[in-house]
């Protein structure tokens, strides 16, 4: 069995890495994909397209083109990643979650307990809520058995 497994969510710490090089470690047979996780360059996706005075319509655009490449690989994934950290309100990786969970597309939410409340409709329509890599690790395993 291979599986495709998009990893959506906060970019500011190094969770992806750990996900692949446990999935690596274990030999399993998975491509992983992800958004563009370079902040700056994520924001200036739209920016090719012109410059703007207002910043909502920067942002609009780079919204859009990123939306490509996120809609895309969503709709190529067999399971979904969805992390959300404890620094930053991740509304994309919400949306990306809604999306999947509209799609039918299995996604697993990756996070802390302190944000469980907020998170609750989120995680509900989640197959499996993780708090670290490695469970995520261990649930793609068991996924992947035989």
């Amino acid at each position: 069995m291979s599986l495709t497994v998009y990893l959506s969510g906060e970019i500011h710490t190094d969770w992806r890495e750990q996900i692949e090089q446990g999935a690596k470690d274990a030999c399993l047979d998975i491509t992983f994909t992800r958004p563009v996780t370079d902040h700056a360059a994520s924001d200036a996706a739209g920016d090719l397209l012109g410059e703007e005075d207002k910043q909502f319509w920067r942002d609009h655009k780079s919204a859009k083109v990123n939306a490509i490449r996120i809609k895309t690989l969503l709709e190529q994934a067999d399971v979904v990643v969805v992390r959300f950290g404890d620094k930053y309100k991740q509304w994309n990786a919400a949306f990306d979650a809604g999306y999947c969970a509209a799609m039918g597309t299995p996604y697993i939410t990756l996070h802390d307990e302190d944000i469980v409340h907020p998170l609750k409709e989120v995680d509900a329509a989640a197959m499996a809520w993780a708090t670290t890599p490695e469970q995520v690790v261990g649930i793609l395993k068991h996924v992947m058995r035989d």
